[in-house]
Formats: structure tokens, sequence, C-alpha cells
């Protein structure tokens, strides 16, 4: 059986925000056992899972992908809805729109550090669409 939910998330900074209990919140119950399966609708915002202890990885996050993609770069041609639209694209192809996590006993199977991120690209991206598949 596939269940279907819709989440919408209110406008996060941009940045790296970890969003595991955001989900989990917008979601009945998971089952014993299954897969958890989570989908961003948009093209300059991803997720992600990573290291959910040391609020520093936020960061770091942002400063490396910064430099590997800024703002500005002289030969982009899709500029008409700012300098951050683009990079965000390219970054949110770097990451990805989707994860999939297993569900033991009740529970996301998440390492012991990992959460869910939100990997918010735009200066001011606004609220974010998601849709959370669950596989029993």
């Amino acid at each position: 059986m596939i269940s279907h939910y819709s989440l919408r998330l209110s406008p996060f900074p941009r940045g790296y925000h970890i969003i595991t209990q955001h989900v989990l919140d917008a979601i009945p119950a998971l089952p014993a056992n299954g897969i958890f399966h989570l989908f961003i609708h948009h093209t300059s915002a991803a997720i992600t899972i990573n290291e959910a202890a040391d609020p520093d990885v936020l960061t770091d996050f942002e400063s490396i992908f910064n430099k590997i993609v800024p703002e500005n770069m002289p030969f982009l041609t899709h500029t008409i809805e700012g300098p951050d639209d683009m990079p965000a694209h390219i970054k949110a192809a770097m990451i990805g729109n989707s994860i999939s996590i297993p569900i033991i006993d009740g529970q996301l199977a998440l390492g012991t550090w990992q959460g869910i991120y939100l990997c918010e690209f735009r200066n001011r991206g606004g609220a974010r669409k998601l849709t959370v598949s669950v596989y029993e």
C-alpha cells in the first residue's frame, strides 16, 4: 500500500535547515516497516540527508556551495529572476529533489547523526511544497 501526503513548509531563510521533525509532524504515524520517500516540488531548493548534530555543518555547506557555484557569473544567461536564481537551479541539480529512507519498527532508519535537510538556495525562496510517499 502507498500513502501520499502533501505538506507546505513555511519560508526558510537561505541556507541549510534540518526539517526532519517538521516533516514527521505533518504526516500520520509511520507504519511498522516500509519505505519513506520525500520529494520537493521546486527547482531552486533541494532535499538531502546529512549531519544533524553540529550546526556548523549547516554553515559549512552554505559556504562550500557558494564557493563552488557563486552568484553573478558573467556567462550565465538565465538572469531574469535575479543573481541567486540560476546558481540555485545548479545547486538543486547537484544535491537532488528526493530522498528515500527505510522505515524500521515505526521509525525512520536514519543514522545516529543524520537528519533531513532543506537546502534553500534562494535569498527569498518562499514556502516550499513537499510530498511524502510511504510504502508499506
